[in-house]
C-alpha cells in the first residue's frame, strides 16, 4: 500500500507485511480488505476534500473536485480489484446498493474504472507501452457500513444466492 501524507487523520494499519497510515474513516476497511486477501494501492476517505486545492492550479477541475465531495476512493491492482467487487456483490442481495455498484446509470452509481498506465509517466526516459495495472473505485461515503458488512460476509464464506435485481432506477 503506498501512503501519502494527506488531508485527513490517518491511523496506522497493519496487516502481516502490509502497513500504512490510513485515513481514519477508512482504516477498518482497508484492514479487512488486506485481512481478506485483496490488496490495494491508496484510498481516501474524501476525495473531494482531498483535492479541494486543486481548483487554484487546475481550474478546469473545479467540477470534478465539487462532485467528488463525500465519496471514498481506493485504488487496487487490477486483479485484486475484481476479486474485491466480485467478493462484496456476492456477499449481500441483490439491492439498491447492488445497482449503484454494477449499473453506470444509477443514483449515485459507483465510479469504477480500469487505467491504462504508461510506463513512461514514472520512467520518461522508456518508450511508452500500456499495461491495465489499476482499478480505482470511488463511491459514496454512506455506502462503506455496507460495503465492510458485506467484506465481513464474504470472509465468514457467506453469499447470497443470485435473484432477480430492481433495476427500475436505471430504467430497466
Amino acid at each position: 500500500m503506498t501512503s501519502y501524507e494527506g488531508t485527513h487523520p490517518t491511523v496506522l494499519v497493519r496487516v502481516g507485511d502490509q502497513h500504512a497510515q490510513i485515513d481514519e474513516q477508512l482504516a477498518p476497511t482497508i484492514q479487512a480488505i488486506w485481512e481478506y486477501g485483496f490488496d490495494t494501492f491508496t484510498c481516501c476517505q474524501d476525495v473531494g476534500e482531498s483535492n479541494a486545492s486543486w481548483p487554484e492550479k487546475l481550474p478546469h477541475m473545479a467540477e470534478w473536485v465539487e462532485s467528488r465531495r463525500g465519496w471514498i476512493l481506493i485504488d487496487f491492482p487490477a486483479d485484486s480489484g475484481l476479486a474485491f467487487l466480485s467478493a462484496v456483490a456476492n456477499a449481500g442481495p441483490r439491492d439498491a446498493f447492488y445497482v449503484r455498484m454494477t449499473h453506470w446509470a444509477a443514483p449515485d452509481a459507483w465510479d469504477v474504472k480500469i487505467k491504462p498506465m504508461d510506463v513512461a509517466m514514472f520512467k520518461e526516459e522508456l518508450p511508452s507501452r500500456f499495461h491495465l495495472q489499476l482499478l480505482q473505485v470511488c463511491f459514496p461515503a454512506y455506502d462503506l457500513p455496507e460495503l465492510t458488512r458485506r467484506l465481513r460476509e464474504h470472509a465468514a464464506g457467506r453469499s447470497v444466492p443470485p435473484a432477480p435485481t430492481d433495476w427500475t432506477s436505471v430504467g430497466r
